[in-house]
C-alpha cells in the first residue's frame, strides 16, 4: 500500500496533548497533514509535506535501477516478557525483547509490514535513516498513526551504512519493549575486526506495578521524580533503593540532573546484570560492539573494564578517535561503535547508568575456557573511576565530514523546563505540529540548541545526519547529540532530503512533555 492509501485513518484519531497517539475525534491532525502536503504555508512560503512529488523524487534518486528488497513483517503486540527470572507484561515487536535485529545492506529497499495489534494506535520511526519522509513514522507530522488491528508498510531505499534502530513515535510507547536493532552493512568496511555483537540498553519499568503512561501522569500531576513499583525485585536495584523514592541522582559528567524518572530495572539485550546474555568468543578475537542505547531517561557509561575501546563510529558515522578510551558516554538515542580484542579471560560489556543509584546492566564475553562471572560489582567501581570519552573528543572522518561552509540560515532552539506541569519547551512553546523551523532545499542549515535548563538533552534530529561544531568546528556526524545544562551545541547539516522533519529531545518523558519542533523544508 501507498502512504496515501492511509490517510483516512488520520480521521479516526487524536492522543495527548500534543497529538502523537490518536484515540477520538481527530480532524485537526487530518487537517495538519493536508497543510503540510497541499500548501498550508509558513512565512517563507508553502511547505513541503510528506506527500510532495520532491519527496518521491528525493527517493527515486536514492534508490539504484537494480536495488533489492528485503521483506520483513513486524507485529507490535502486548507480550509476557522474562527480564532474568522476572516475568512482566510489556508491548514489543514480534514477542521478543529487544525486536528481532533487521539487518539490511547499504542501498538495499526495505519492506516492513506493521501489524498493529495493541489496544493504542502505533507507528514506526527508523532511527537515524535519511530515508523519504512519507515513512518516518511520526504522527501528525508524516503519516496517520496505525490504528488497533490496522497495518502499515513501510517502503524505503536504506541510504548509509551503520548502527541504527526503530522503535514508535507515539505517546511513551518507547518506554515499553517496542524497539529493535536495524544494522546496515557496508560491503566495503570490516577489516578491523572478526565479528560483531549488538548490544540494545535499555532502563526498565513497564510491568513492575505501573507503566509509561501513569509515569508521565505522576510527573505531571506531581513535578518530581516517579517510577518503578514497590513489587520489584530489590536484590536487582541496588543500595535497596524504593523505586519512586530514589534512583535518580546528579551526574558531574551529564553536567546536574541526570533523569527523572527512578527504574527498578538496567537491562542490556532484554535481561538484567544477575541473569545476563553471553558471547562466545577467544583471544585475540577483535570483536566491533554496536552499542544502541533505546532508554527512555537514561544515559549510560559502557566500557569493558580492562580493555580498550577504539571508538569507531558515532550514530552511523566514521570517526577519528583517540586510542583505546576507557567507556564511552551514550545518551538516549544516540549509537556507538567501537572495536575491542578479546583478552584470555573473560570480561563483561558494562553499563552503568550514569549518575543514577540503579542498577547496571551488562553482557558477558566468555574467552574460550575463560568464562566470565556474572557478579561484576568491583569493575563497576573501576569502571565508574576511569576516564570516559564523550562528544568532545570525536571528530567526523574526512570521508564524511562536511565541506567548510558558512550557513544560509541559523536557526535557535531554545530549550527550557520543567514548567509547573512538567512542561518541557522549545522557543517558550510546547510543540505544535502546525509550527515549524523554515528551510529550503540546498541549505546548508545551523541548529543551535541552548539548553536553558539544569538538566541534559539528548536532541535528535530526524531524516539527517548533522556535523557536530567542535572547538576546530569539525565534530562528529551523528543525528543525535547531548546538550548539557546552561551550554549551547551548534549542529550544521545540509538540506537536501525534503520534507517535515521532527527534532526533539529524545528524553521520552521530555518530548512527550512538548519538547519538540519541526524543522519544515518550504518552497
Amino acid at each position: 500500500m501507498t502512504p496515501s492509501e492511509h490517510l483516512p485513518l488520520f480521521l479516526s484519531s487524536r492522543m495527548s496533548r500534543r497529538g502523537f497517539l490518536a484515540l477520538g475525534a481527530g480532524a485537526t491532525a487530518a487537517v495538519g497533514l493536508a497543510a503540510c502536503s497541499s500548501g498550508g504555508g509558513t512565512a517563507s512560503g508553502a511547505k513541503i509535506g510528506p506527500t510532495s512529488p520532491l519527496v518521491a523524487q528525493a527517493e527515486q534518486a536514492r534508490r539504484a535501477g537494480n536495488a533489492s528488497l528485503q521483506s520483513v513483517t513486524l507485529d507490535a503486540m502486548p507480550s509476557d516478557v522474562d527480564l532474568g527470572g522476572i516475568q512482566v507484561k510489556t508491548w514489543t515487536f514480534g514477542g521478543s525483547l529487544p525486536g528481532k535485529e533487521i539487518r539490511v545492506k547499504r542501498g538495499e529497499v526495505l519492506h516492513a509490514l506493521l501489524t498493529n495489534r495493541l489496544p493504542q494506535p502505533t507507528s514506526i520511526h527508523w532511527h537515524g535513516l535519511a530515508l523519504r519522509n512519507d515513512m518516518d513514522g511520526v504522527p501528525d507530522v508524516t503519516q496517520a498513526a496505525v490504528a488497533p488491528e490496522g497495518n502499515f508498510t513501510y517502503e524505503f531505499t536504506v541510504p548509509d551504512a551503520g548502527t541504527y534502530w526503530f522503535h514508535p513515535h507515539v505517546g511513551v510507547q518507547l518506554d515499553r519493549g517496542l524497539y529493535a536493532p536495524l544494522i546496515v552493512e557496508d560491503p566495503e568496511e570490516g577489516g578491523n575486526y572478526d565479528t560483531e555483537l549488538v548490544i540494545v540498553l535499555d532502563d526498565w519499568l513497564d510491568g513492575t506495578g505501573t507503566d509509561p503512561d501513569a509515569v508521565l501522569d505522576d510527573l505531571r500531576k506531581n513535578g518530581m521524580m516517579m517510577g518503578g513499583s514497590t513489587g520489584s525485585d530489590m536484590s536487582e536495584m541496588g543500595h535497596g533503593a524504593m523505586p519512586g523514592m530514589s534512583g535518580v541522582g546528579k551526574s558531574n559528567v551529564l553536567g546536574g540532573d541526570a533523569g527523572d524518572v527512578s527504574y527498578p530495572y538496567m537491562l542490556a539485550n532484554g535481561r538484567i546484570a544477575s541473569a545476563p546474555t553471553s558471547f562466545e568468543g577467544r583471544a585475540g578475537q577483535r570483536i566491533r560492539l554496536r552499542l544502541i542505547n533505546a532508554a527512555g531517561d537514561t544515559a549510560f557509561r559502557v566500557g569493558v573494564p580492562g580493555v580498550p575501546m577504539h571508538v569507531s563510529h558515532t550514530d552511523g558515522f566514521p570517526v577519528v578517535a583517540p586510542g583505546g578510551v576507557d567507556s564511552v558516554l551514550l545518551g538516549m538515542g544516540e549509537r556507538i561503535d567501537a572495536v575491542i580484542t578479546l583478552p584470555d579471560r573473560g570480561v563483561p560489556v558494562l553499563a552503568i547508568p550514569e549518575g543514577k543509584e540503579a542498577p547496571y546492566a551488562q553482557v558477558l564475553l566468555h574467552s574460550g575456557a575463560a568464562r566470565a562471572g556474572a557478579a561484576n560489582d568491583g569493575a563497576v567501581t573501576q569502571l565508574k573511576m576511569s576516564g570516559i570519552a564523550t562528544v568532545a573528543d570525536f571528530t567526523a572522518a574526512p570521508t564524511v565530514a562536511l565541506p567548510d561552509k558558512t550557513p544560509d540560515v541559523t536557526h535557535d532552539l531554545v530549550l527550557a523546563g520543567p514548567g509547573a506541569k512538567y512542561d518541557w519547551m522549545i522557543n517558550g512553546k510546547a510543540f505544535n505540529p502546525q509550527d515549524g523551523l523554515p528551510i529550503q532545499q540546498g541549505q546548508r542549515v545551523r541548529l543551535r540548541f541552548v539548553n536553558n535548563s539544569d538538566m541534559f538533552h539528548p536532541m535528535h534530529l530526524h531524516g539527517h545526519t548533522f556535523q557536530v561544531r567542535g572547538a576546530n568546528g569539525t565534530g562528529p556526524r551523528k543525528d543525535t547529540a547531548i546538550v548539557l545544562p546552561r551550554e549551547t551545541v551548534e549542529v550544521d547539516f545540509d538540506a537536501n532530503n525534503p520534507g517535515q522533519w521532527l527534532t526533539h529531545c529524545h528524553n521520552i518523558y521530555h518530548g512527550e512533555a512538548g519538547m519538540m519542533t519541526v524543522v519544515s523544508y518550504v518552497e
